[in-house]
């Protein structure tokens, strides 16, 4: 063996050996999810609901658990019309499939990017024409050199070397996107669910509105019929008659609002569910008062379950990892080339054995390439990468205090709620009573008709406060829930009636 061959072997291995050691090395910073906002329970948490447990009743750190499947969490509504409107949506809308769309697109993205871990291998046939120069074969200046055919039939292979962790980094970065993807779409999924069943109960508030007016028409026509005959036997002017007719009509013209209403929150929901508004519809059925308790657990239970927050939490893993890729890039890159194949002028002997031919090394393409000087660009790249991930932490908290937020917002509405529908619902008996009272004295003629009139009217704004704020409780124990992050386990829901009230648990 010669010095020369000796040295490139020796220099071959040196290389090989620097390339095994730096291979897969990192320069990402340690990655950990950075400290939030918290407390050991939600302030408006009711005592009875606010722990089930010794596990819920002490701070935990977070596990990232959003993967785990939230159930048909709207079935403890005991509503058959929704959980068959709850099915229709996840089979057709239209915003989950572009979402699942984007979970292909990001896997497809994170396969992409596994493939720069192994070499690229290819196979090429055909004629090359060429002509060299005289230097080329070590010949003369001015020799003539006739151009030739050349036939090859070759595989060639490349491989980029990992490194300080650049290829493997970008994997990272690309498995931390694929799974951000992947909790965005369960987000996608939980906000349709919620949004399905908010809409169905407005619709059905609606129903419960259009029941009133129906009644209130019906007495409004019966008090017009009251006030004509009165009028008739010449005991009343016909001021009470015209003040009749219009609080006939003002009713009537109220329902229409209401039908309206009712109609656009139809097409809403029809468009959730993938239909068009043509081809969907929904029979009358009032709203039923909503008498369920959602146990909120934990804040660090919050930061387990929420889709949102475990979508924002992987985009900042694979901002970590860029910063690594944007790190590597002011170290060597090794790319190893090769060719292997036959090469002959002719095409019948370009398969013999004597027609062999490889290139492996620095002619191939073999180069270590070290950086020196590109104007501020790696710098700004790495600059970038680091301020991204800055940008993405404060998201990331700001994401969990919203979430906090939106809890403790249905929490406060719930517990307020709970008291004030108790309330108006006296109110409504109370002013019932009182219209009652007022249509008799004036059958008797002992007040005028503008005290009905008052008396009515009190009695239709009570109940229509009444259902508008059954609605406002039943979309706030739906808007708990997502804020909740959807349905879990064995915790249990509690009647609105009290703790004896029989307990149904959430579906995992």
């Amino acid at each position: 063996m010669t010095i020369t061959m000796k040295r490139v072997l020796i220099d071959s291995l040196t290389l090989l050996s620097a390339t095994l050691l730096t291979a897969g090395c990192s320069l990402a910073p340690a990655y950990k999810v950075p400290t939030v906002a918290n407390s050991t329970a939600f302030k408006e948490a009711p005592a009875k609901t606010a722990g089930t447990g010794s596990e819920m009743g002490n701070w935990k750190i977070a596990q990232p658990s959003d993967q785990i499947p939230r159930g048909q969490w709207w079935v403890i509504f005991d509503d058959a019309a929704l959980n068959d409107f709850e099915e229709q949506a996840l089979s057709a809308n239209q915003n989950l499939v572009a979402a699942a769309a984007r979970v292909k697109e990001a896997r497809a993205l994170l396969r992409a990017s596994r493939s720069d871990l192994f070499p690229t291998i290819g196979a090429g046939f055909g004629p090359t024409r060429e002509k060299v120069s005289p230097t080329a074969v070590f010949k003369p200046d001015g020799v003539d050199i006739p151009a030739e055919t050349l036939w090859r039939a070759q595989a060639s292979a490349s491989y980029e070397a990992d490194l300080f962790g650049r290829v493997s980094d970008a994997v990272k970065a690309s498995r931390a996107e694929s799974e951000e993807s992947e909790a965005l779409l369960r987000s996608v999924q939980l906000s349709l669910q919620a949004d399905v069943a908010a809409n169905y109960f407005k619709v059905r508030e609606l129903d419960a509105e259009l029941q009133v007016y129906t009644q209130t028409v019906s007495l409004r026509e019966q008090a017009l019929k009251l006030v004509q005959s009165k009028f008739s036997e010449g005991d009343i002017a016909e001021l009470d008659v015209a003040r009749a007719a219009a609080e006939l009509e003002t009713a009537r013209s109220d329902m229409l609002t209401v039908q309206r209403q009712r109609a656009i929150a139809e097409h809403t929901l029809a468009v959730l569910l993938g239909k068009a508004p043509s081809d969907f519809s929904m029979p009358s059925s009032p709203l039923r008062p909503v008498q369920i308790r959602i146990p909120p657990g934990l804040p660090s239970m919050l930061l387990e379950r929420r889709p949102d927050i475990a979508a924002a939490e992987r985009a900042m893993a694979a901002d970590n990892a860029r910063i690594g890729v944007a790190k590597a890039a002011y170290f060597p890159l090794l790319s190893i080339t090769g060719d292997a194949g036959f090469e002959s002028a002719t095409l019948g002997d370009l398969f013999k054995w004597s027609s062999r031919a490889f290139l492996l090394g620095p002619l191939a393409g073999t180069a270590l390439t070290v950086p020196i000087f590109d104007e501020g660009r790696r710098a700004g790249n790495l600059a970038n990468a680091r301020a991204q991930f800055d940008e993405d932490v404060a998201k990331y908290r700001e994401q969990v205090l919203q979430a906090f937020q939106e809890v403790e917002d249905n929490l406060s509405d719930l517990r307020i709620l709970e008291q004030q529908t108790q309330t108006q619902n006296e109110a409504v008996q109370a002013s019932s009573r009182a219209a009652h009272i007022s249509r008799t004295q004036y059958t008797e003629g002992a007040v005028n008709y503008l005290d009905v009139i008052d008396t009515e009217r009190t009695v239709l704004q009570s109940q229509l406060t009444a259902i508008q704020l059954s609605g406002v409780q039943a979309a706030a124990t739906v808007n708990l829930i997502r804020a909740l992050g959807g349905g879990w386990g064995d915790a249990a829901t509690v009647g609105a009636a009290g703790a004896n009230s029989p307990k149904r648990g959430l579906p995992s």
